[in-house]
């Protein structure tokens, strides 16, 4: 889990610095940093701090559907475009353990327009699927 293949590149991208999920100049952000691999899909390795604990020793509900939204934005970031949700739905499957590394990953499911549909799953540090969601995300275009 620690090991960052070889496949996987830093994704560059234009996000504010303040941004909760990945935005460095936010103190109190999740901080998470994305790679992108050959399939443009996204690919997160990340430990969720206990300080957004829900029960003892978890990661709290709120927090989990945060981490899908951000790797499926993430992944339609891979198309050169900036969108945000309309619409999503998770599957919590099983606890997510704080203070334990875990493993995102998202991608495209289909495109048409302005919509897109992706999907997202946290993997624990052994395999195991621990959450997964989809979403739709219409691009945001200038005013």
């Amino acid at each position: 889990m620690k090991e960052t293949p070889a496949h996987l590149v830093p994704m560059a991208h234009t996000a504010q610095n303040r941004c909760f999920g990945c935005g460095t100049a936010n103190p109190s952000g999740l901080h998470m940093e994305f790679l992108q691999a050959p399939d443009q899909s996204v690919v997160c390795l990340h430990t969720v701090p206990n300080t957004f604990e829900g029960p003892p020793g978890y990661v709290h509900g709120g927090v989990i559907a945060t981490i899908l939204d951000e790797a499926m934005s993430k992944s339609v970031r891979t198309l050169g475009i900036t969108a945000m949700t309309r619409r999503m739905e998770v599957d919590y499957l099983r606890p997510v353990h704080s203070g334990a590394p875990i493993r995102i990953e998202a991608r495209i499911l289909r495109s048409e327009g302005r919509k897109h549909w992706s999907e997202a799953k946290i993997l624990s540090e052994h395999g195991s699927t621990l959450a997964e969601a989809t979403g739709l995300f219409i691009e945001l275009r200038p005013r």
